[in-house]
């Protein structure tokens, strides 16, 4: 196994491994990074290991990816508002009073951004000549609602499905664990050998 040589964080990068860089931020895959930045197919995969692990290269992505975040404007409070829209989205903003649909041009920003699709089916009466269109069917598909609550639960620490075996009292295993310890269930132990090693 080739060894991969250490460098500092502000070691200045080489042409192809700025080209990585650049690579890497399109889609955060470093054996694609590494075909587009030059090294073979047979090569990427392992190139790809070694200039990740290669601190000079990390803070250069790092780098990066805060350059575009600013760019770009992703903050994570943006990113938590919008997870938060389509958590807290009320089905019934879609609906005028009459039950019919709002026209998507009517909808507030919150309303809109919960809508993951749309098709629109132009209904007809009569045949040929006579044909006149007589209304629209309108299918809303909304996006997983689910999701976006576990996704905030997760953030506020409301949903924490790590299991923890070491130092927390209230777990199930622990408390089995300390359970069985002082009650007549003994761990199963094997018998001792004799001189013979049966």
């Amino acid at each position: 196994m080739k060894k991969i040589p250490k460098s500092s964080p502000d070691k200045k990068l080489t042409a192809r491994q700025a080209e990585f860089v650049k690579q890497y931020l399109i889609d955060l895959n470093q054996s694609e990074a590494a075909r587009r930045a030059g090294y073979s197919d047979a090569r990427a995969n392992v190139a790809g290991a070694e200039l990740m692990a290669m601190p000079h290269v990390q803070k250069a992505i790092q780098e990066g990816m805060r350059e575009r975040n600013a760019r770009v404007q992703i903050t994570q409070d943006r990113v938590l508002q919008e997870v938060a829209r389509l958590a807290f989205f009320d089905i019934r903003k879609l609906m005028n009073d009459d039950g019919s649909a709002k026209p998507i041009n009517e909808l507030d920003d919150d309303t809109a951004a919960a809508i993951a699709g749309l098709d629109l089916l132009e209904e007809f009466a009569g045949s040929g000549e006579e044909r006149v269109q007589i209304g629209w069917t309108k299918k809303f598909k909304i996006t997983d609602k689910k999701g976006s609550l576990e996704l905030l639960m997760r953030h506020m620490g409301m949903l924490n499905d790590k299991l923890k075996l070491q130092g927390d009292a209230a777990n199930p295993l622990v408390l089995l664990l300390q359970q069985l310890s002082g009650s007549a269930v003994r761990p199963v132990q094997n018998p001792p050998e004799d001189e013979d090693g049966k």
